[in-house]
């Protein structure tokens, strides 16, 4: 079941931009041709899989490069934290630990209309807690709505984290960001 889960996210995403490639070229962004841009968001989330059992909540932040090209794609690279808050069940002796992971992601954003995207990314994250501290495949499928007059960027996508040792799991993050032009 976990194997169609991440199956179904490559899919998703490879066939998004598949899809986003071919109608963007007739689409106006309302960003610069070439430009450079620098954004900064926090990302509240809600975990998925095997996480949902440990955790309720995540809160991340991230920085992320983009790199506008010609027409209506964008090269992204994205660095950050996410912290999975853990649960506390109220039982004796237990001392509930939250579950963190540093996410380091290259992706490509394509806007389909006017400010609005489809995104994808896969990269490493590196688990800063538990018991093995594994290295996991990040997939991460994404849509956003981007303000080029104010900055404002809001993002909505799935992580997907798989592989290491330890458990498997994803989260439906919601990327509130502020970018401004290099």
């Amino acid at each position: 079941m976990k194997k169609a889960t991440k199956l179904a996210a490559a899919a998703f995403a490879f066939a998004g931009l598949l899809f986003t490639s071919n109608v963007t070229k007739a689409q106006t962004t309302g960003h610069d041709s070439q430009a450079w841009r620098f954004g900064v968001g926090v990302e509240p989330g809600i975990p998925t899989g095997d996480m949902r059992n440990f955790s309720h909540f995540a809160l991340g932040g991230n920085v992320r490069l983009q790199k506008d090209l010609s027409g209506s794609v964008s090269l992204m690279g994205t660095v950050g934290y996410t912290n999975f808050f853990a649960r506390d069940y109220g039982i004796a002796n237990y001392d509930p630990k939250d579950y963190g992971i540093v996410p380091l992601k290259a992706g490509v954003k394509a806007y389909v209309a006017p400010h609005l995207y489809f995104s994808g990314e896969a990269g490493a994250g590196f688990e800063t807690s538990g018991s093995d501290k594994s290295t996991k495949l990040i997939l991460s499928p994404g849509i956003g709505y981007s303000m080029s007059g104010s900055g404002l960027d809001v993002g909505l996508r799935y992580d997907n984290f798989s592989g290491g040792n330890s458990i498997n799991y994803g989260q439906v993050a919601l990327r509130i960001a502020y970018g401004f032009r290099l």
